[in-house]
């Protein structure tokens, strides 16, 4: 049994080392990350005046008699985006908030535990001042930041909190770094310090 579950992480490694070595051609990064909102005003109004978010152009609405939502979007045929704006947030990548209405719409937001759960994490330079801050503008956080003082996150705070309309988000702050940087010659990428 132990053979065979390091042959099998092994495999994986080596799978995961070579397809590191081929990408897209022209592949930069990320660009946005589209989010999909009950009520876009509300959404947008978070992000911006509570968040500090700077909101761009809005767009739509967007519908198609034959089957083009499903055929592009993997969406109901008579979905319909009645509207959608891009906020920018900081040195992050964008947002795409989205509006849908749609036949048959699930309005369960997922746990982060579910097929397609997801939060959006942003990074922060005083934690503490940072949670005081959105816990005075009525946000629930899930219990209190957690101090990273072991592995490679080492030296990272981090804590989830909900949005108004329960979507996970988190804020994350390593002022003095993260222990893997040790380790390696490279970094993730990190709003903290967005040109390195």
């Amino acid at each position: 049994m132990k053979t065979t579950s390091l042959l099998m992480a092994l495999g994986c490694t080596l799978f995961l080392n070579a397809a590191a070595a081929d990408e897209v051609p022209g592949f930069r990064g990320s660009d946005h990350i589209g989010v999909t909102v009950p009520d876009l005003d509300q959404a947008v109004k978070f992000f911006v005046e509570v968040m500090g978010c700077e909101a761009f152009f809005k767009m739509g609405p967007f519908k198609a008699d034959d089957d083009w939502m499903a055929v592009h979007l993997g969406v109901n045929p008579r979905a319909e985006i009645p509207q959608m704006q891009l906020v920018r947030c900081g040195y992050g990548t964008n947002l795409e908030l989205l509006q849908y209405r749609t036949p048959d719409q699930n309005t369960t937001i997922p746990k982060n535990s579910d097929l397609g759960g997801y939060h959006v994490a942003f990074y922060v330079d005083n934690m503490d001042r940072a949670v005081n801050y959105l816990k005075s503008k009525g946000l629930k956080f899930l219990g209190e930041p957690t101090v990273m003082t072991s592995g490679p996150s080492a030296g990272e705070t981090w804590g989830y909190f909900l949005s108004p309309w329960g979507m996970n988000l988190e804020l994350v702050s390593y002022p003095d770094g993260k222990a893997y940087e040790k380790q390696y010659k490279t970094r993730l990428w990190t709003a903290k310090n967005p040109g390195k």
